[in-house]
């Protein structure tokens, strides 16, 4: 069964990236959004690992992803899922929640898998708004479904990773090295010394607090990065050397398994602002 994915920015719903693909074998990394990850399948089964915990999402059901969660995908069936994505910056969202008098924190949301028909009705035709390049029915549409969203899943804050204050200390201070040095990250050990823990321990701690090793964690980081220079244009393969990626090839390899389409197509699509292309992946 072929995959196809389509990805696009519509200038009416601004900092919102629309994805809808249908996957069978492609399996998503476990990754991060800076903002958030939210969609309704619309065929199929999603099986995806939130914070260690396996979820299913099926057909009708919406996946609600909180900003720099942890998270994969992958089939829960052999046919694979197919679904529609808005990926909102987190000033999007908190602007919507300002607007209806929400409290004055990062919106999030507790439950990951929520059925809610309403909602799925609102993101599919949102969705679909944006699709048939519709700027009125786009922007209205979404502006509704994340006012529904805010008032009917969302909760003010997020859930803190709970450590002791040397141990956060430690990896904020490990995490701010790792985004200074993207292109030649210390050594563990040195990694380890440069934040006053030992090796061992700044990998427990980084693992709790993060849900990756300092070196996959690394690689959402270059990959965050490389979208943000992909849509100023710059060319995929000075992008590849620019995040610290061996080439072009180690850039698309990575950058697929978490973004869910290559980087010249993701390039195209955010660059133009247009319906986008159609891939077969």
């Amino acid at each position: 069964m072929r995959e196809q994915a389509r990805f696009w920015r519509h200038p009416a719903v601004p900092d919102v990236d629309l994805l809808k693909a249908r996957y069978v074998t492609h399996r998503f990394s476990r990754h991060a959004h800076e903002g958030y990850a939210i969609g309704v399948i619309v065929g199929g089964v999603e099986e995806f690992d939130h914070r260690g915990t396996l979820l299913r999402a099926g057909a009708g059901e919406v996946v609600l992803v909180n900003p720099e969660t942890m998270h994969t995908g992958h089939a829960g069936t052999p046919d694979g899922w197919a679904y529609r994505m808005l990926y909102p910056s987190v000033a999007t969202l908190s602007e919507v929640a300002a607007e209806l008098g929400l409290p004055r924190a990062t919106p999030s949301f507790p439950e990951q898998v929520v059925t809610d028909r309403a909602v799925a009705a609102l993101i599919s035709r949102a969705h679909q708004a944006a699709e048939r390049g519709d700027a009125l029915a786009a922007s209205t549409l979404t502006r509704e479904l994340f006012a529904g969203l805010l008032t009917r899943h969302a909760r003010p804050g997020g859930a803190a990773h709970r450590q002791g204050a040397a141990g956060g200390r430690a990896v904020r201070q490990a995490v701010a090295l790792l985004h200074e040095n993207l292109v030649d990250p210390p050594p563990l050990d040195e990694l380890a010394a440069r934040v006053g823990l030992s090796p061992f321990s700044l990998l427990r701690a980084f693992k709790a607090a993060t849900g990756l090793p300092p070196h996959a964690y690394l690689v959402s980081v270059r990959v965050g990065r490389a979208r943000r220079l992909l849509r100023a244009g710059v060319r995929p393969a000075l992008v590849a050397a620019e995040v610290g990626f061996t080439d072009q090839a180690h850039l698309t390899r990575h950058f697929k398994r978490v973004v869910g389409v290559p980087p010249a197509a993701y390039q195209r699509a955010a660059g133009t602002y247009k319906t986008g292309d159609s891939l077969g992946l």
